[in-house]
């Protein structure tokens, strides 16, 4: 099998089409949640924390006085961008969950509803005129 050939076996596969359409939409769904996070949900925290973004909160440790003079800069822990991190993964996880909620409520739907019973077979529906056929035919026996 030539590799051409085999590449495009793997390609046509209907896993591998549903995977590329599912990172489609993920990507569009992650700019949808993103424009949600930095243009609605970081603007109420702002106004929460008095203008300061999240991002931007951190704990500088303060130097002894021997190492402030020999003109080095103290250590900073940037904790807001891990909250803000932290906030952003929240967000989209539970973006995600209701996402898929949704989804499985409608497949839910779906699978509840009656499914109308296949159509009978021809060589039934001709059994079963043959027995009636007979029937009519058949003279009745008295036991």
């Amino acid at each position: 099998m030539s590799f051409i050939k085999e590449f495009k076996e793997f390609a046509m596969r209907g896993n591998v089409i549903d995977l590329a359409v599912g990172v489609v939409i993920g990507g569009a769904f992650g700019k949808i949640v993103s424009a949600l996070v930095e243009k609605i949900i970081v603007p109420l925290t702002g106004f929460f924390t008095q203008g300061k973004s999240v991002a931007d909160l951190s704990y500088t440790i303060p130097l002894p006085e021997e190492l402030a003079k020999l003109d080095i800069k103290p250590a900073t822990i940037g904790y807001g961008a891990f909250l803000q991190a932290t906030l952003d993964f929240v967000i989209v996880a539970f973006a995600i969950f209701l996402m898929v909620k949704l989804l499985n409520t409608l497949k839910k739907k779906q699978e509840d509803a009656p499914a109308a019973p296949p159509p009978t077979p021809e060589d039934v529906l001709l059994l079963r005129e043959i027995r009636d056929a007979l029937a009519k035919a058949a003279p009745r026996r008295a036991d």
